[in-house]
């Protein structure tokens, strides 16, 4: 199969790449995958022309597979005539959490010379994120402007906790809050309200008090890290939690909630 896909990832210079790629593979067959479409805003009309004057007796296995961040540059027509596939982050804190839990592998969830502090600090970790995600609801009761947080953050953010816990004896607060909420989730914000916000967020998280096992992220105790254990403790504990979030955990009025319901029946 690998000899019959080409991938190319647009930008500047890979227009005419890509225009040999479709047409080699047209005439043999392949299946050409275009990554990154709206890094290529120039070529974007050209594509749209080379997918409207696909010759009718094009190998039928020819296949084009197109990636793209939502964009406006990307040629609706194509939409039009594709099938779409989207991901987007799961709702609710509990599926976040869940998916972060379902993505992780056992070995290197299971390795680490003091498993108590990374299993509890990334437990905290994936919560931040997941929590950072849900307070777009809100809209500017969340955050002043909306950030596309993703899963690559969370992923660097995960790397370099596991990095600072092996490679140093004591756990260094001040350099993992600052890499996590000035660096890899703080370099998209851009209003400095939001920045200071989601410093403050992520102390809930990574900080001293987080290692004791009866540390609570919110004033009910609903929201917590469990007990240490293997990998599918923690999913069985994440199925627990509610489906719906408590507005607690946000340190928002329990009117945050219908407001966020409300907008999101209007959008």
């Amino acid at each position: 199969m690998s000899s019959s896909l080409i991938i190319k990832s647009l930008g500047q210079g890979q227009g005419e790449i890509a225009k040999q790629a479709i047409s080699q593979s047209i005439l043999l067959g392949q299946w050409v995958f275009l990554q990154n479409c709206h890094l290529a805003a120039s070529f974007m009309p050209e594509l749209e022309k080379i997918f409207e004057s696909l010759p009718d007796d094009c190998n039928p296995q020819f296949r084009l597979w197109l990636t793209t961040a939502p964009s406006k540059v990307f040629p609706v027509t194509i939409l039009q005539q594709g099938i779409k596939m989207t991901y987007e982050p799961p709702k609710g804190i509990k599926n976040s959490l869940m998916r972060s839990y379902l993505s992780f592998e056992n070995k290197h969830f299971e390795e680490s010379k003091d498993p108590t502090p990374w299993k509890r600090l990334l437990f905290g970790l994936t919560f931040f994120h997941a929590l950072v995600l849900e307070r777009r609801k809100f809209g500017p009761l969340g955050w002043n402007i909306p950030y596309e947080f993703s899963a690559a953050d969370l992923a660097i953010s995960v790397l370099q906790l596991k990095i600072f816990l092996e490679e140093y004896e004591e756990i260094q607060w001040v350099a993992l809050n600052y890499i996590v909420a000035e660096a890899n989730y703080g370099g998209r914000v851009t209003d400095d309200k939001d920045r200071r916000l989601i410093s403050i967020i992520l102390k809930t998280f990574y900080c001293p008090e987080a290692l004791d096992e009866n540390y609570t992220y919110s004033p009910s105790g609903i929201y917590r890290c469990p007990p240490e254990g293997n990998l599918e403790s923690y999913r069985l504990f994440i199925k627990e939690l509610p489906i719906n979030d408590e507005p607690e955990i946000f340190g928002l009025h329990d009117n945050a909630l219908i407001s966020a319901a409300i907008s999101e029946t209007h959008s």
